[in-house]
């Protein structure tokens, strides 16, 4: 679920950015478009323990599923 737009499918891209370093921020986008979207409940903070790369794997694993409607905690 975006802020901007609500649900959103097909073909995705997703960035997935960190600042400050404790913060996790989600764009979205429809593959080759220029808008992009936020991910409800961006920014999130990163799970202790978890680096940036572990939780856009996260993130790529709940969009790719359907299941997710907000950035996972």
């Amino acid at each position: 679920m975006t802020v901007e737009v609500g649900t959103i499918t097909g073909d995705l891209t997703v960035v997935t950015t960190s600042f400050p370093a404790d913060r996790a921020w989600v764009a979205i986008q429809y593959t080759g478009a220029d808008e992009w979207y936020t991910l409800d409940g961006t920014p999130a903070p990163l799970p202790t323990g978890h680096t940036l790369a572990d939780y856009h794997r996260r993130v790529l694993a709940a969009v790719e599923a359907g299941g997710e409607t907000s950035a996972p905690r």
